[in-house]
């Protein structure tokens, strides 16, 4: 990001807390909708650093963590076939299956690669024609128009040899299953601001209607989540609703038509199951009939694959707004990035991840977060810390 110091200033961020504690006088919870705006907020204690009237709480912004454990092991059986080359993001290798992860089936000989295109698959096939290169295409709707614009080149250009393994998921019915549960108590969101780069938030807006609530969409620096905070409390306690843009910068109400097109031509509307939380109706993508041969659960038979997750990972708590990381038993002992139960904790946008990273599982963490980033003194820009992405 050219300008990226303006949205890390301490004084600009020390005036927005300031604003939010002169509107606020009544407790509210706001839940952040992003994995990357997850890891700003732990990071630099902004929860922390709040009036203790204003609580955030992480919803299931992490696709990764998500992703539902019978796929990750639909990924691992496809992974061990000597006749696949597969093809992942980094994020995913780590994640745990019932019984491995993908990490271990490369240790073990396994043909499995880290790319940083989707496209980069298709000249990976053109280059093996005598075996299958598959892609696992996870992600929200951010990374859906690179993974359709993969398998429209590969029907364009007859590249048969390559097949994607879905597990798109959507973000507004995620919203919508946490608002009409009975254990909700969210009263306003943060958007996720490249989610709405892509999708536009015009199918925001009918979900603040029915449930009378605020949406902000915001970004992922310091400033710009404060400022997101800031709007969605000044909208609270006058009893707005609707949505506001505070990512006006990158984000447009329509979104971007070109990628919404081709999404839907690669892509339909279908229900998905979510890690720790269930199936959602309506809440992913699959691929159309005229592109089901490049479908790996098909092509490799191993859609009926049903498997049941730990019960010592309350993920799906952490995922829904009703607990926070630290609640868990396990968190930090038997649950660790060397040995994790669940996907949050090895995520690079898992909530789990955030806080054993960001020191969240020691005794007095309130001051082991802010130690490191004292807004008084410095920028806000710790060193040797990889910065978060949606």
């Amino acid at each position: 990001m050219k300008f990226q110091h303006e949205y890390r200033d301490a004084a600009a961020a020390k005036k927005l807390l300031r604003a939010i504690g002169e509107v606020v006088t009544k407790p509210w919870t706001i839940m952040e909708v992003c994995g990357g705006q997850t890891h700003t907020i732990v990071r630099y204690g902004i929860d922390e650093l709040l009036p203790q009237k204003v609580e955030l709480v992480h919803g299931p912004g992490c696709p990764v963590c998500v992703t539902p454990l019978e796929l990750i092991d639909k990924a691992i059986e496809i992974a061990s076939r000597d006749d696949v080359i597969f093809c992942s993001f980094g994020d995913m290798l780590r994640v745990p299956g019932s019984r491995s992860d993908l990490l271990n089936i490369k240790a073990r000989g396994g043909d499995v690669r880290i790319i940083y295109s989707p496209l980069d698959c298709l000249k990976i096939a053109e280059k093996n024609p005598d075996r299958t290169v598959v892609f696992f295409a996870v992600g929200f709707e951010t990374t859906s128009p690179a993974n359709a614009m993969a398998v429209w080149q590969a029907r364009k250009r007859r590249i048969d040899n390559f097949a994607v393994l879905v597990s798109h998921v959507l973000v507004p019915p995620a919203m919508e299953t946490i608002l009409s549960s009975p254990t909700n108590r969210v009263q306003g969101f943060l958007g996720a601001g490249h989610v709405c780069s892509v999708m536009g938030y015009e199918e925001y807006e009918p979900l603040a209607d029915r449930y009378q609530i605020p949406i902000v969409v915001t970004g992922f620096e310091p400033v710009d989540l404060l400022e997101g905070i800031y709007r969605c409390v000044r909208m609270l306690e006058q009893g707005k609703i609707g949505v506001d843009n505070q990512y006006s910068r990158a984000v447009q109400r329509q979104g971007s038509r070109a990628a919404q097109g081709l999404i839907d031509e690669v892509f339909e509307v279908t229900d998905r199951k979510w890690r720790g939380i269930g199936t959602i109706p309506r809440s992913g993508y699959r691929l159309r009939a005229e592109y089901e041969r490049f479908d790996a659960e098909q092509r490799f038979a191993v859609s009926h694959m049903q498997v049941l997750e730990s019960s010592k990972c309350i993920s799906g708590l952490v995922l829904q707004g009703i607990r926070k990381p630290h609640d868990c038993p396990a968190f930090g002992k038997q649950c660790a990035p060397e040995h994790p139960l669940g996907a949050t904790m090895v995520s690079s946008e898992g909530a789990c991840a955030a806080y054993y990273n960001y020191g969240r599982f020691l005794q007095n963490h309130s001051a082991a977060a802010t130690a490191d980033v004292p807004m008084d003194d410095v920028p806000l820009e710790p060193k040797n810390v990889p910065i978060p992405s949606d």
